[in-house]
């Protein structure tokens, strides 16, 4: 029978450097106050017997854990796995954050939370009492409930608030929809159209009334209405159907719609086909989110590129350095998105304008 081969652990590094246990736990973990020489020959040693940290054997070190825990919406998430619509918000966020906990010797578990279940805090008290985490992510609606902020404020956990502005506890992070909204209108409006259409996502989503601002600031602008305009819908498809229907009805109907999400934005296209109308001939279409989907329909939709996880990827870092000790940001941090182009978006009809 083979032998098993020995594990190789922090004792062994540590006496092939010459270097005391406590020497190597801090270069393993990037903690200051260790000469560059030292770090070196640590790390020779790492790379020489292949040892790879445990996170059993950081958490030994000190009083971290090396975990950080997203929470994300339970009932709207296994609601889209369920469905299988192909949304990729979980997948850039573990993206995003998991590449960056790699960076730091960390790693990133996702908890599904119910944000209106009656016991929510007891939820998020198991999780916490189970993990240990270093850090929470706080995903929308979460990032702007009261009851959950309240409540890790009292934990004593650095965590940080995606999608909020709002001050207070945690650390908020923006992906700017206010300013993605404005940028999508503003393109439109540079491409010759001057009544624009809005499906806004659900209420329960503070982000979901920053963009329908960013769309009113952009049309004002311009000095142009917005007047009958304006539909909400719930980030569904059935709800994007029913909004884009009401929008195409009207007597003067738009000639461009801008989509809160692209489950949204396919119902705007399927209604489009359903009463004659040429996308993007006879109307122009936008969606926020760009998850793979949209590459497929027809025409591509052009649309805003959320930057779920870079975002993902600085809540990270943001936790992390709270976790050291740093200060949180003056002020809130913001995390730019982009417009991409593709084959949805087109100059009004000669006859509209």
């Amino acid at each position: 029978m083979a032998r098993r081969r020995q594990a190789v652990t922090i004792k062994h590094v540590a006496a092939d450097a010459g270097v005391s246990l406590q020497t190597v736990s801090r270069v393993i973990n990037n903690e200051p106050n260790v000469r560059a020489e030292m770090k070196q020959r640590v790390q020779a040693s790492i790379d020489k017997l292949g040892y790879v940290p445990s996170i059993a054997a950081q958490r030994m070190s000190g009083s971290r854990s090396y975990l950080i825990l997203a929470i994300n919406d339970r009932e709207r998430t296994i609601a889209d796995w369920r469905a299988r619509q192909g949304t990729d918000w979980v997948d850039q966020m573990l993206l995003g954050g998991m590449l960056k906990c790699a960076e730091h010797g960390y790693r990133m578990i996702f908890e599904l939370v119910d944000t209106h279940d009656d016991h929510v805090e007891r939820e998020l008290l198991a999780a916490i009492a189970a993990l240990q985490p270093d850090g929470i992510i706080l995903t929308p609606p979460h990032s702007d409930n009261p009851q959950i902020v309240a409540f890790l404020a009292g934990q004593n956990i650095p965590f940080v608030r995606i999608g909020s502005h709002e001050d207070g506890a945690g650390i908020p992070l923006s992906m700017d929809d206010e300013g993605s909204a404005r940028t999508a209108t503003r393109y439109l409006i540079g491409r010759g159209h001057a009544r624009i259409g809005f499906i806004a996502g659900s209420d329960e989503y503070n982000l979901s009334g920053w963009r329908v601002d960013g769309w009113r600031a952009a049309m004002a602008e311009a000095n142009l209405p917005t007047e009958a305009l304006l539909e909400a819908g719930d980030f569904s498809y059935a709800s994007g159907e029913r909004a884009a229907r009401r929008l195409l009805q009207l007597p003067q109907r738009p000639t461009a719609i801008i989509a809160s999400n692209d489950q949204m934005a396919l119902a705007t296209l399927e209604v489009a086909r359903d009463l004659g109308l040429a996308v993007p001939d006879d109307l122009s279409v936008i969606s926020f989110d760009n998850t793979p989907l949209v590459h497929f329909t027809q025409p591509p939709l052009t649309a805003i590129d959320q930057p779920i996880a870079a975002t993902a990827s600085r809540a990270v870092e943001l936790i992390i350095a709270a976790q050291k000790g740093e200060e949180r940001p003056a002020e809130l941090t913001v995390i730019s998105a982009d417009l991409v182009e593709r084959g949805s978006v087109a100059p009004p009809p000669a006859s509209i304008r």
